[in-house]
């Protein structure tokens, strides 16, 4: 039997690597024929990094997920798929994978083609709406659920509605190794004459160690001998974004209540082995965390298999751990009860010596041979039922292997201190142009998506540099001039509806997802300022851009009725609009079809989500089959030309094509699917977004593999050449909404077979 293992790995420092390779140990302990891991199976590893190489990984990895790569996750199916794995065991935390909770896990785990069995290391009492759909997924394409308490599987089966025939109980294994006589950690001056007190693990504020140095000095009074000894590094995470402050705080702490001499850090990571001589060196082992929600501790799980004397705050782990006499538990943050409970175990040895003999005699049947034995068990009985046959599996909808990578190579290109430049003569910025408020509007949001999927630290410090140009741009009355020359001249006084619209829509975007606090109230600042010019407009396209802005505020502030009202007050234009020029054979707002079309049934999408205005709904379902008729029935889009409008009764204008168009379908159809779940949409979207990479008109693709750019459009003899920003930031928000879609893969593919385009 031969597995692949889906996890963080060594030397990766994380507490899921650690037990996986424990793991593949304890699995291969079982068969002593096999000389080396490797024989066993194979190690699929999730790097934190973009780098596949920053780890020196063992001969046993034999595949790498970059996080936040989506099409990682893809490529590794297919790999386990065609190796001679005969079974699959992914270590779940919601952390390791990428996107939102993790939930890039999902279209891995649905192309697998062999029987998987998950180990839930962190299952939420209170999960939101996506954590709750993940653990059902993953329950769904497994074979077995493993988890470690009594506790999870109460979650699993109330919560989470999983069937108790899937999931099993197997507790968190231990080191297979006894303290040797003659401890050394014995002689380090930190344990050396002195009565220890230990924690172990990576530092981080969860794990309350205040709770502890607030308890040393009533301790020591009683007991001067004492030392309180934490071993381990801080967190990678906690390094990379607020350094050793942790550490630092509990040392001053420590001097503050005057038993800086009582406090050791051994700032460490040690191997088991070196571990087990340290928890057997100490009087008693403490797990201080700060709340129940806890539903297993690795560290908690090796002092009792070594042991130890074990005293801890209630968390749910613990309570089931500890009971029967294996441990003390004090209430949290409660510094005094474990002052007293200290007090009581080192004041009497018998008692003492029997919670160390009690946790000793349970810890056995935690070892890790023992625990591979029952894996090895769950795995032959998941390859016996297996039947692929039950398994459906059908091809995604959206192809991640077609999508070029995502890049903001252009982007910066064409950005500078300023703003977004809005032209550029091929790939090269047209400083003659200057820049324009639509563009800027458009990068604001298209970099908040960006962030919002990878963190990307190149979005993120492109956020300030729009907003800045927005707020430049907001007149002293609320409204907004457009244009702006390459010198920072204002070239106009007020701007277009549809330039004062984009904007709404970028702030109402930044409020309801704001990458931190001061640009939120920034946003809602210059958004309030503008509120008065909203009634005011009387275009359109100006009001669909509105709407869509004020829905997406409303989303974050859904109890400012006020902004409902005019949310209503200018949805009924578009609606009367379409009633007013409306036919069996035309149904449409206008007596034509001019530019940015999609953007009106888009617009309605947003405010029926929001106002639950049937009529908008009707409307928007009935004007997006009449766009998706008119531009989709080839099998491929293709939108109204600029080169003439396309008018009741008239030719279809098939060029000049442009970016804009393309983003607003992709927009439509992904905001249809998202109120009606119908993966017709999602088809109608990725069909839509494929005009950029060649599947139009002219068969020619947009998208510039070489610049990272999009041409300005399709004309009657070829492409524009031209790479601007309103067509790339078309593009990368057409990507990004096809990457979000993408995670929504596990949903969409369980509807049934896929529909025809209308």
């Amino acid at each position: 039997m031969k597995i692949a293992y889906i996890s963080t790995y060594p030397p990766r420092e994380c507490g899921l690597a650690t037990f996986n390779n424990n793991l593949m140990r304890a699995i291969s302990a079982n068969f002593p024929d096999r000389h080396s891991l490797a024989q066993g199976g194979f190690v699929v590893a999730l790097n934190d990094s973009e780098n596949p190489h920053e780890y020196e990984y063992p001969e046993e990895v034999k595949y790498v997920i970059r996080q936040n790569h989506q099409k990682d996750y893809i490529r590794a199916a297919n790999y386990i798929n065609t190796s001679s794995a005969d079974v699959c065991i992914m270590e779940h935390e919601f952390g390791i994978y990428g996107g939102e909770s993790g939930i890039y896990i999902l279209p891995l785990i649905n192309r697998l083609e062999k029987p998987l069995i998950s180990i839930l290391h962190t299952i939420l009492k209170d999960p939101s709406y996506v954590q709750r759909i993940i653990i059902r997924e993953i329950a769904e394409q497994s074979s077995k659920i493993i988890v470690m308490s009594q506790r999870a599987v109460e979650f699993l089966t109330t919560i989470y509605e999983i069937p108790a025939e899937k999931i099993q109980i197997i507790e968190h294994g231990v080191p297979d190794v006894e303290a040797p006589e003659e401890n050394p950690v014995k002689n380090l001056s930190a344990f050396k004459n002195r009565r220890v007190l230990l924690t172990f693990g990576l530092i981080s504020r969860n794990k309350g160690l205040e709770t502890v140095v607030r308890a040393l000095p009533k301790i020591v009074e009683k007991h001067p001998d004492v030392t309180y000894v934490i071993l381990g590094n801080t967190h990678p995470g906690v390094i990379k974004n607020s350094g050793e402050e942790y550490r630092d705080h509990l040392k001053s702490l420590a001097v503050q209540l005057g038993v800086s001499k009582n406090l050791v850090f051994i700032n460490k990571f040690v191997p088991e082995e070196e571990l087990v001589n340290y928890l057997t060196a100490c009087e008693i082992y403490v797990t201080p965390y700060l709340n129940e929600a806890q539903i297993t501790s690795g560290t908690l799980s090796y002092a009792v298999g070594s042991g130890a004397a074990v005293v801890s705050t209630p968390y749910w782990h613990a309570t089931e751990l500890l009971a029967d006499k294996r441990g003390r538990l004090f209430d949290f943050k409660n510094s005094d009860a474990l002052a007293d409970i200290a007090i009581e175990l080192l004041d009497q040895d018998r008692v003492l010596n029997e919670l160390k003999e009690n946790a000793y005699q349970y810890g056995l049947h935690l070892r890790w041979p023992v625990v591979g034995a029952e894996f090895i068990k769950v795995a032959q009985e998941a390859i016996v039922r297996f039947d692929f046959s039950d398994k459906i599996l059908k091809n995604s909808i959206v192809d991640p292997e077609i999508l070029p990578k995502f890049s903001l190579t252009h982007v910066l290109r064409l950005t500078d201190d300023t703003g977004i430049v809005q032209h550029a003569k091929y790939g090269i910025p047209n400083l003659k142009e200057g820049y324009c408020l639509d563009d800027n509007a458009r990068a604001l949001i298209m970099a908040l998506m960006a962030y919002q999927r990878s963190k990307s630290n190149e979005a993120f410090e492109l956020l300030p540099i729009y907003l800045s140009y927005i707020h430049y741009m907001q007149t002293d009355d609320g409204n907004f001039r457009n244009f702006l020359s390459f010198d920072r001249r204002y070239l106009d006084e007020v701007g277009s509806e549809d330039s004062f619209g984009r904007t709404i829509w970028a702030l109402g975007y930044l409020i309801d997802c704001a990458a931190s606090n001061s640009y939120r109230e920034f946003a809602l600042e210059i958004f309030h300022k503008s509120v008065p010019h909203f009634r005011a407009l009387t275009h359109l396209r100006g009001m669909a851009n509105t709407i869509i802005g004020i829905s997406l505020y409303l989303q974050a502030v859904p109890t400012d009725e006020g902004m409902v009202q005019i949310l209503k007050d200018l949805t009924q234009p578009l609606i009367d609009a379409y009633d007013n020029n409306q036919a069996e054979d035309w149904q449409w707002f206008e007596e034509k079809m001019t530019y940015d079309n999609a953007i009106l049934p888009l617009a309605l999408l947003h405010s029926c989500e929001i106002t639950g205005n049937e009529r908008a709904k009707e409307v928007a379902m009935a004007t997006m089959a009449f766009l998706d008729k008119l531009t989709l029935s080839n099998g491929y889009l293709s939108p109204v030309g600029n080169d003439g409008w396309y008018y009741r009764g008239g030719t279809f204008p098939t060029f000049d094509q442009q970016a804009i168009e393309t983003m607003a379908m992709v927009l439509m159809h992904f905001q249809a699917y998202q109120i009606f779940r119908i993966p017709q949409y999602v088809e109608k979207m990725f069909l839509s977004y494929k005009w950029f990479l060649g599947e139009n008109t002219l068969r020619a693709p947009l998208y510039d593999h070489e610049t990272k750019g999009c041409c300005d459009g399709l004309l009657p003899t070829g492409i524009n050449r031209n790479q601007g920003a309103e067509s790339t930031l078309a593009y990368l928000i057409s990507h990004l909404t096809v990457l979000k879609a993408f995670e929504l893969e596990y949903e969409y593919n369980k509807y049934g077979q896929k529909l025809e385009i209308c």
